[in-house]
């Protein structure tokens, strides 16, 4: 991940490595915050375009990391979820 531009409510992000799975999720786990203002990415180019997200928030460095907490554990519980229907 790379910070392209940051300011006191504003922060865009290039997200290496990931794809409109990850980018979605991360949007609208954004959006259900009440200080996020928007949250959006765009993918400039299907094949090698790297997603470049923005946030506008009173802080939107923490919202990021709060959504990418919570999206991660999510994940896990999923993970652990799945595991455990298919050893019954």
């Amino acid at each position: 991940m790379k910070v392209i531009e940051e300011q006191p409510e504003k922060l865009v992000l290039e997200i290496t490595g990931e794809s409109h799975t990850i980018c979605n999720i991360l949007r609208k786990r954004l959006m259900d915050y009440d200080e996020v203002d928007a949250a959006a990415y765009d993918i400039t180019h299907p094949l090698i375009g790297q997603p470049e997200f923005e946030i506008r928030s009173s802080n939107p460095r923490k919202s990021m990391t709060n959504a990418a907490k919570e999206v991660k554990e999510e994940a896990l519980s999923f993970k652990d979820a799945l595991i455990k229907g298919f050893e019954e």
